[in-house]
């Protein structure tokens, strides 16, 4: 980087730093957004990748309109605490210095890394709310018909599994599948991107995070179901089998990625011309 990209570089840090505050609290309040400290992180290091040996920087006035827009909505997002705002800016804001600074060039050989900083964007609580609901009325309906066909008869009360001996769990946020799928995403992203696999394929990996967070998930709640009715409610509840079940569903899920990208990138086998001998001529 050249002296002026970085004296640009830490005017937008100056800026930005009361957003970076806003989007630290935004990550550490909920558990679906703690991944959130390690987007920039990934970022950056594939934005190191792509500037190795990149094309001459060519800067253009058009990013600096995209910076202006960015800078604006930064402002309502701080005045208006909305960590999402804040965090849509400051992705604008760091493509508008790209696009300023070097070029459209530039611009599209950052693209993944610039793109990637979405995933540090916290989702509005509406966009929450909206999504929690249908989530855990899929898991919990899912969960009931499993234990039903594993013969344990449970029934359900909103999203509360009540047990045979009459105890009852209660399914919570945690395991509606939206903290999985939320985290899951990006690492299915970063796979892809890292896989070298068609455009088709790498759409294909990331589609599956869906099957994924939300099978490991109802599988989740069935072994929590099935282990309150064999050991009680408080023993697969309380810390640390609760908290182990949990990280245990997540690491099987990544699992699960990885198997999906190997099987996509192994090559389709081709069936070899077979060439059999001809029958030897007669004399």
């Amino acid at each position: 980087m050249s002296r002026r990209e970085l004296a640009f570089a830490f005017g937008l840090l100056a800026v930005f730093a009361p957003g970076l505050a806003v989007l630290a609290r935004a990550w550490s309040a909920v558990d679906y957004q703690s991944h959130g400290f390690l987007v920039p992180i990934v970022a950056a290091v594939a934005a190191r990748h792509a500037a190795h040996a990149g094309p001459p920087a060519r800067p253009d006035v058009r990013g600096a309109a995209l910076l202006v827009a960015a800078l604006a909505v930064y402002g309502v997002g701080l005045l208006a605490g909305s960590a999402t705002l804040v965090g849509l800016a400051l992705c604008g804001a760091a493509a508008g210095a790209v696009w300023q600074l070097r070029g459209v060039a530039w611009l599209r050989r950052l693209g993944f890394a610039l793109g990637y900083l979405l995933f540090g964007v916290p989702l509005p609580p509406a966009l929450v709310a909206a999504l929690v609901v249908p989530l855990l009325a899929w898991v919990t309906t899912g969960s009931v018909v499993v234990l039903g066909a594993l013969g344990t008869p449970v029934w359900r009360e909103g999203n509360v599994i009540v047990l045979p001996g009459g105890e009852s769990l209660f399914v919570a946020e945690a395991c509606s599948g939206l903290t999985s799928l939320v985290t899951l995403l990006p690492i299915a992203v970063l796979i892809a991107w890292l896989t070298p696999l068609t455009t088709a394929r790498r759409i294909a990996l990331v589609a599956g995070v869906v099957p994924v967070a939300m099978t490991a998930n109802l599988l989740r709640v069935v072994a929590t179901v099935l282990g309150a009715n064999a050991f009680g409610v408080h023993a697969v509840t309380d810390e640390p089998l609760h908290s182990l079940l949990g990280l245990s569903v997540y690491v099987v899920s990544c699992l699960a990625l990885l198997a999906i990208a190997r099987a996509l990138a192994t090559p389709a086998p081709t069936r070899a011309a077979v060439r059999r001998p001809r029958p030897a001529s007669g004399p």
